[in-house]
């Protein structure tokens, strides 16, 4: 534990944003660059997120939850994990409110230093055998503090690349961001397979588990220069300008946009319930109710997360052909149909078990790699910066924010067609969000 006794040291945001300003003054901004940061920004935010996904199934139970049964515990946890979720759109607005005042690089700057604070924090705490309360209460604090950073990360480089993109590839210009999903996901579980493989199980619940948060911290550190070095540019700044692309005030959201929000929010909702029903929950599943290996179960999560971003890198490609507000729709089918064996895949030992993570990582990367940005175009020019990140803090909260917690729960308690009941309505509401907008386009 000595060489985890003392935080890597944080250098300011005055200094960084200077830095990176230095460091692009004669520096102009191409697609490639705007798409090679939107990936590493979002890959370092969804590194972080199944960090602390990962971590809540294996390690936050037995840590901070050990006088309950390890159901209860990982329930528990998991109503933790699910602070983020609530906390995020309240961090998009209090962000919103400082670029306002001191600009996107300030936002950008605190955002990513609270969510590496918050990160690095977790790795510190005491389990509830030496703290007590207290342990569960700051790993609750902390996660609130991963929330409101999150919320406060949007940069507006999707919308970016989705307002200049050739009219006959947005699908594919919108599919880029979508994939740090899944590179985060490779990453996070691989570190956890090694540490988990590596160590013996008293080494990995004292003190190896920390290790996925410190580098969690590092590439924050790392994520968070890099975006820097787009967003302090002057084309950066033009191009903003021209997409007017610059925060509003959320009363005036509402009042004008109010209902493209909400349509936004549902009409991804097939992708946000199945994110966690392939990530999070089938790893708690795996390890309360089936004698799989853990680490062969998180490779085999691996394999799916380079499906998965196979399938994203495909719905490009499809939704540049068929549209992607109906290739939206077709997979909202897909997973429709998905949801009637999900019950039996689940409960069929280690083969069906298996099949069902390959299957839903592929149903993922196709329905998720145009879950952004497909109807935020409903939005006016005015709005459209904010109304794409509260759409989208949104949709994670009424889709994903509570499906591990749910799904385990009522599985555990009457049955995996819960699972799909989850899932089926997820589908049904994308299908009335995308038929009611529709509607609205025709009408108009």
């Amino acid at each position: 534990m000595s060489s985890l006794s003392h935080a890597p040291s944080e250098p300011s945001s005055d200094t960084l944003e200077r830095d990176a300003r230095l460091t692009t003054a004669d520096h102009s901004v191409a697609p490639g660059e705007i798409a090679v940061g939107v990936v590493i920004g979002r890959a370092s935010e969804y590194f972080d997120f199944f960090v602390y996904g990962i971590a809540s199934v294996l390690v936050f139970p037995a840590l901070f939850f050990p006088f309950e049964q390890r159901l209860e515990g990982t329930l528990y946890a998991f109503v933790i994990f699910s602070f983020a979720f609530i906390a995020r759109p309240i961090g998009t607005v209090i962000s919103m409110a400082i670029q306002r005042r001191w600009g996107r690089a300030t936002k950008l700057t605190i955002a990513l230093f609270l969510l590496g604070t918050s990160t690095v924090g977790i790795a510190f705490l005491p389990g509830y055998e030496s703290a007590g309360m207290l342990s569960i209460i700051l790993l609750s604090v902390l996660r609130v503090g991963q929330g409101l950073a999150l919320g406060g990360s949007w940069d507006g480089l999707p919308s970016v690349l989705a307002m200049n993109a050739p009219p006959n590839r947005r699908g594919w210009y919108s599919m880029l961001g979508q994939l740090g999903a899944p590179v985060g996901f490779i990453v996070a579980s691989g570190l956890f397979a090694f540490l988990y493989a590596s160590l013996p199980l008293d080494d990995f619940l004292s003190w190896g588990w920390r290790y996925a948060f410190f580098v969690a911290f590092a590439i924050n550190v790392v994520a968070l220069f890099s975006r820097l070095r787009l967003v302090v540019t002057h084309e950066y700044e033009q191009l903003m300008e021209v997409g007017e692309l610059e925060p509003t005030r959320v009363r005036e959201l509402v009042r004008a946009q109010g209902g493209n929000l909400l349509i936004g929010a549902f009409a991804a909702l097939a992708s946000f319930a199945l994110f966690h029903l392939v990530t999070v929950f089938p790893l708690s599943w795996i390890r309360l109710y089936s004698d799989q290996s853990i680490t062969g179960f998180l490779v085999l999560q691996i394999f799916g997360g380079f499906l998965a971003a196979g399938a994203m890198v495909i719905s490009g490609v499809i939704a540049d052909r068929i549209g992607r507000r109906r290739t939206l729709g077709t997979m909202a089918v897909l997973v429709a149909v998905f949801s009637g064996f999900a019950p039996t895949l689940l409960d069929g030992g280690t083969l069906g078990q298996d099949v069902f993570v390959l299957i839903g990582f592929v149903l993922l990367g196709l329905s998720y790699g145009q879950a952004s940005g497909t109807v935020t175009s409903n939005f006016e020019r005015h709005y459209r910066y904010t109304g794409a990140a509260l759409t989208t803090d949104l949709a994670w909260l009424i889709g994903a924010a509570f499906a591990p917690l749910v799904a385990l729960g009522l599985s555990a308690h009457f049955g995996l067609a819960y699972v799909s009941v989850y899932l089926l309505s997820g589908a049904a509401c994308t299908l009335a969000a995308l038929s009611i907008n529709r509607a609205l386009e025709s009408r108009d």
